[in-house]
């Protein structure tokens, strides 16, 4: 080797010794100071704050429902919490939907089996028929943790409302006799610590599910760099 080329030689390696730390500066940046957000469903209005621009969105109305234990369940629990939501009944016989869905939240709780700020609330959309014993029963059979996944019942109507309205979703068709026909929506929500709807997914599909588990996870760091 020459001494052109051995000059060469080390004028590379003092360029890439220059060059890494401003590399490893710009990336560490840009890509340690964002992170993965998810979005934020239904916004009403906007106001300029403090020369900023501030979007205000949709939170769930007010609710008060009676969970398989008695317990008075409403809108307030879920603040300062992640939740997972869901519609189905007990009476269901399709193994495809509501077995399916409950097996998948199921799968959910034992991910954030110690998390205690994720939550699951499962809204009986035939509340005439499961009763807080009924939903108890159904309970124990996927082995829901007690304060961790709600079963809730209470008013037809208001359940109803509380889907189109506040989930902004179709519980179901109204009919007379639930069969195992009885439609209903096979989707989980998910839900903030602020009454705010971040995320929709295909409660019977497995890698749906998997994305939720990943987007509880989001919302966990988000809270926790937020302070909230």
């Amino acid at each position: 080797m020459n001494q052109t080329q051995n000059k060469k030689k080390q004028g590379t390696w003092l360029f890439l010794i220059l060059i890494l730390p401003i590399f490893f500066f710009f990336f560490l940046y840009i890509f340690g100071t964002n992170r993965y957000s998810l979005r934020v469903y239904y916004p009403i209005d906007s106001v300029k704050v403090a020369g900023k621009w501030k979007v205000t969105h949709h939170v769930l109305p007010p609710f008060a429902f009676t969970n398989q234990y008695g317990e008075k369940i409403t809108n307030q629990t879920m603040r300062g919490k992640v939740n997972v939501v869901d519609f189905f009944f007990t009476k269901c016989g399709n193994p495809t939907l509501c077995p399916q869905m409950s097996k998948e939240l199921a799968r959910v709780q034992a991910m954030f089996a110690k998390k205690d700020k994720v939550q699951i609330l499962s809204y009986s959309v035939d509340p005439e028929n499961d009763t807080s014993e009924t939903l108890l029963a159904y309970a124990k059979r996927y082995e829901a943790v007690k304060g961790k996944w709600h079963f809730l019942t209470g008013s037809k109507k208001e359940i109803y409302d509380l889907a189109y309205t506040g989930y902004k979703i179709n519980a179901g068709q109204e009919s007379n006799t639930i069969t195992p026909e009885f439609l209903h929506a096979t989707k989980f929500m998910l839900v903030d610590d602020l009454g705010r709807i971040r995320g929709y997914y295909d409660g019977i599909d497995a890698k749906d599910v998997d994305r939720l588990i990943v987007e509880i996870n989001v919302l966990l760091y988000e809270m926790k760099v937020d302070n909230r």
